[in-house]
């Protein structure tokens, strides 16, 4: 969800977070005592060494073996609520404890590695956190409390992006939604991602189209070839290349060996390769039970419009029948109602999840089940 990749000159740009109140409870918090049951579960993972991942699964009183949905977090570490400290929201807790009011059972959970969660979150890549959905997954078909012909999964940016990887090849998810999922591939997202921000913090259109020169170079080395130091002497040498070749470019000062070393140390993350490298198209081509795509006008990470056509595009060529896809008025990234959809406005807005959102999420699942 929060986790920004800006690569080469633009990485000058300091973004400051405003830390607001971090022990200050949000108004949509729910509070005691919960009108709900709220039980701390645990599950294995079989595929990642059987690492232990810890969460709580909320079970609505008045119906009995109900529609359960499983969340997945954006990129970035966080905990079962989706909780990014500096920003004192945690939408998923608002998310769950919403739909299960609402008759529907959710199942939240600590990335691996973070909070009670075991594994290696630093080393784990998207696939590697689809495999943990998968696990959820088989850990609810043997509860006798939910109806597991009814379990679906609710992905927020990165996860909604997992979400079609798993149910492409899982006939078990009944639905799938995608709250600001990516509709083209982990370059674009991010070269898109990066551009916006720094338009929103000031960056003028010289500096950017420059520097989109340069990212669409060294994300198509990165596309193209798999062997580590290829690419270090590939994007090297595409750098140095511009450098020499452009001398009047308002970017090639900032070019320097320094600089060069620095963007090569972003490339150790598996996870940035992989993403790069992701595409959503191969994954929304085979996903066939219903979708609901919803993406904010203001958000600045996933870019509504590029990525809502992707999707669409995509489970057009699947012949999926039940899709609804909607782009929603002044909402950011975080389904916030934004002014901007800057990041420094994250923390300042008291709102945690636009309430409708959450009623457009709720009634989508439970006129299908």
């Amino acid at each position: 969800m929060i986790r920004l990749i800006t690569l080469f000159v633009l990485s000058t740009l300091s973004v400051t977070l405003t830390l607001f109140g971090q022990n200050k409870k949000r108004p949509q918090d729910p509070t005691e005592p919960l009108n709900y049951k709220s039980e701390n579960i645990y599950f294995i993972n079989p595929e990642a060494d059987s690492i232990k991942l810890a969460g709580t699964l909320t079970l609505p009183k008045e119906v009995s073996k109900p529609t359960v949905a499983i969340l997945i977090s954006g990129s970035g570490p966080q905990n079962r609520n989706e909780e990014v400290k500096q920003f004192n929201h945690r939408p998923f807790l608002v998310l769950s404890d919403y739909l299960t009011n609402n008759g529907i059972a959710v199942l939240r959970y600590d990335d691996r590695g973070i909070a009670e969660s075991e594994g290696n979150f630093g080393n784990a890549t998207t696939l590697d956190f689809a495999s943990d959905v998968e696990a959820a997954i088989a850990y609810l078909k043997t509860r006798n409390d939910v109806d597991t012909s009814k379990i679906g999964l609710i992905g927020h940016s990165e996860g909604g992006l997992i979400a079609p990887i798993v149910a492409s090849k899982n006939n078990d998810v009944a639905f799938t939604i995608l709250l600001a999922g990516t509709g083209v591939n982990g370059a674009i997202v991010l070269e898109t991602q990066s551009r916006r921000a720094a338009e929103l913090a000031g960056a003028q259109k010289a500096m950017l189209d420059e520097n989109e020169k340069l990212t669409t170079i060294i994300y198509s080395i990165i596309r193209n070839n798999t062997d580590m130091e290829v690419i270090k002497t590939k994007i090297t040498a595409a750098l140095n290349d511009f450098k020499a070749s452009n001398p009047t470019s308002p970017i090639s000062a900032a070019i320097t060996p320094t600089m060069i070393e620095q963007q090569l140390g972003i490339l150790k993350s598996k996870w940035l390769l992989n993403f790069i490298r992701l595409e959503p198209k191969d994954y929304l081509e085979k996903t066939t039970c219903p979708v609901l795509a919803l993406n904010g006008s203001k958000d600045f990470q996933v870019l509504p419009k590029i990525n809502l056509e992707g999707i669409r595009n995509g489970l057009e060529i699947a012949g999926n029948k039940d899709v609804t896809i909607t782009e929603l008025e002044g909402l950011n990234h975080l389904f916030q109602t934004a002014d901007t959809g800057s990041l420094q406005e994250y923390s300042k807005i008291e709102e945690t999840f636009s309430p409708v959102a959450l009623e457009i999420i709720k009634d989508w699942i439970l006129k299908r089940f």
